[in-house]
C-alpha cells in the first residue's frame, strides 16, 4: 500500500504545508469562504480552457485558470479595503462563487463528458499526481511561502487587527492584494491537482481545529498541520481499504476527525464547568436531551409511518420491543418470514460465490447451467420483494400501536422533564449574585 500511496500523501503533506497558514488568515478575517469562491473560479476558468480545445492539464489551462483567480483576487482586495462600499465582502464572495459555478455548469455542459469533467474538478485526482508535478508544486508552495515571511507581519496585521492596520497607513490595500494574488496562486495550482473540495477541507478544517486547540498562532499552525497530516494518512488508507472516491475519501476524513475534536473540546469544558458548578451544569445538556425526547415521542405519535431511525436501532438490538406489538398470529408469520428472508439471503450468497468462482476460472459449470446461475441472480432481489413487503406490513401495525404505548409516553415524559430543567435553571441563576 505504502507503494502505492507515497506520492499522494507527499501531495497531500504539500497541501497541508500551505493551506494550513494561508487557512489561519481565513478564518482571523472572517472570509471563510473565499477559498471556495477563488477555486470555483479557477474551475471556471479551467472549464473554459477545455471548451477552447486544451486539455485540463496543459500549461494553457493552467493560465486560463490563473488569470481568472487573478481578477477575482483583485476584486475581494478592493472589495475589503473600500469600507464604504454598501455591500459587505462576505456577500461579494457569494456572488462570485455562486456565478462562477453557474458559468462553470453552462460551460462544461457544451464540452463533451462534461459530466466527467465537473467531477474532476471538484473531488481532483491526487491518487495520480507524478513525482513531476509534486516537485512544481513544492517549488510554487516555497517561493510563495518565502513572500508571505517576508510579508507575515503586515499580513497578519491586517487579519488579526484590521483597525489597527487601517489607522496606519494607505498601503493597506496593497498587501491586501500581494495576499489575495498569492492566494489565488496557490488555490489555482491546487484544484488542478486536489479538486475544488479537498482544496477547501485543506485550507480551512485544520485551521479550524487549530483554533479550537490554541489560542496563539504558532499553536494553531502546529495543530493544524498535525491534524492535515492524521486526516490526509487517515483518508487515503480508507481510500486504498475499501476503493473509494480519494477526494471524498479524505474529505469526509476531515469532517469525522474535525467532529471528534470538537466533541472532545466540548466534553473538556463540560468537565471544567462541572468541577466548578457542580452537578447544576449539566442541566441544560439534560434539558435538551429530554427535548430531543420529547421531540421523538411527538413524531411516533404524529407520523407512525415514517421512518424512527432510533426506534428501528432500538428494535434492531432487541426485536422483542417490535413483537410486543404484534398479535400472536402476526408473531408467528414475522418469526416464518424473517427465517424465509435470511434463508433467501445466505442462499442467494452462495449463489453469487459460485458465480464468482465460474467468473475466475476456479470451478467449472456447464454452459446451461451458467446461464440459469446468472439468470436467478438478475431476479434475486425481487425473490424476496414478497417476504419484505409482508414484513414492512407488519413493522406498519407496530408503528401504529407504538404511536400510543411509546409516542405519547415520551412526549409527555420528555416534555415534562425539559420543562423542569429549564425552569430551574432560569431559578439558579437568578439566585445567584
Amino acid at each position: 500500500m505504502l507503494d502505492f500511496l507515497w506520492l499522494p500523501l507527499l501531495a497531500g503533506l504539500l497541501l497541508t504545508a500551505i493551506h494550513v497558514y494561508l487557512g489561519l488568515h481565513v478564518l482571523a478575517r472572517g472570509v471563510i469562504f473565499v477559498d471556495l469562491a477563488l477555486a470555483q473560479v479557477a474551475a471556471l476558468g479551467i472549464s473554459v480552457a477545455f471548451l477552447a480545445g486544451h486539455p485540463i492539464q496543459s500549461p494553457a489551462a493552467y493560465w486560463y485558470a490563473l488569470s481568472f483567480t487573478v481578477g477575482a483576487a483583485a476584486l475581494f482586495a478592493v472589495s475589503r479595503a473600500r469600507r464604504a462600499v454598501p455591500i459587505a465582502q462576505e456577500a461579494t464572495i457569494g456572488i462570485v462563487y455562486v456565478v462562477s459555478a453557474g458559468a462553470a455548469v453552462l460551460v462544461v455542459d457544451r464540452v463533451p463528458q462534461g459530466g466527467e469533467h465537473l467531477k474532476q474538478l471538484l473531488v481532483g485526482s491526487i491518487l495520480t499526481v507524478t513525482p513531476g508535478e509534486i516537485g512544481r508544486l513544492a517549488a510554487l508552495y516555497g517561493a510563495v511561502a518565502l513572500l508571505h515571511l517576508a510579508m507575515r507581519r503586515p499580513l497578519l496585521e491586517i487579519s488579526l487587527h484590521p483597525d489597527l492596520a487601517a489607522a496606519k497607513g494607505r498601503w493597506l490595500r496593497w498587501w491586501d492584494f500581494c495576499f489575495y494574488v498569492t492566494f489565488g496562486i496557490v488555490v489555482t495550482s491546487s484544484v488542478r491537482l486536489a479538486g475544488v473540495l479537498l482544496v477547501f477541507s485543506y485550507l480551512v478544517i485544520p485551521a479550524a481545529v487549530g483554533a479550537l486547540l490554541s489560542p496563539s498562532v504558532m499553536g494553531r499552525l502546529v495543530a493544524g498541520w498535525a491534524f492535515a497530516f492524521l486526516a490526509s494518512v487517515l483518508g487515503l488508507s480508507a481510500s486504498f481499504a475499501w476503493d473509494l472516491p480519494t477526494g471524498a475519501a479524505v474529505v469526509t476524513t476531515f469532517g469525522a476527525l474535525m467532529a471528534a475534536v470538537a466533541l472532545g473540546v466540548g466534553v473538556r469544558s463540560l468537565v471544567a464547568r462541572v468541577r466548578r458548578e457542580g452537578s447544576a451544569a449539566l442541566a441544560p445538556m439534560a434539558a435538551v436531551l429530554a427535548a430531543l425526547m420529547a421531540g421523538a415521542g411527538l413524531l411516533l405519535a404524529l407520523f407512525p409511518q415514517m421512518d424512527h431511525h432510533w426506534l428501528n436501532w432500538i428494535e434492531a438490538a432487541a426485536p422483542a420491543v417490535e413483537l410486543a406489538f404484534l398479535s400472536s398470529g402476526e408473531r408467528q408469520v414475522y418469526r416464518e418470514t424473517r427465517a424465509d428472508v435470511a434463508r433467501e439471503r445466505a442462499e442467494l450468497e452462495r449463489l453469487r460465490a459460485m458465480w464468482r468462482d465460474t467468473q475466475w476460472g476456479t470451478r467449472q459449470l456447464p454452459a446451461e447451467t451458467q446461464e440459469r446461475l446468472r439468470q436467478y441472480l438478475a431476479s434475486g432481489g425481487e425473490i424476496a420483494a414478497g417476504d419484505l413487503m409482508v414484513l414492512a406490513t407488519l413493522r406498519s401495525r407496530a408503528r401504529e400501536r407504538q404511536r400510543f404505548w411509546l409516542g405519547l409516553p415520551l412526549l409527555v415524559v420528555g416534555g415534562a422533564g425539559a420543562m423542569a430543567l429549564l425552569r430551574g435553571g432560569r431559578a439558579i441563576s437568578g439566585a445567584a449574585p
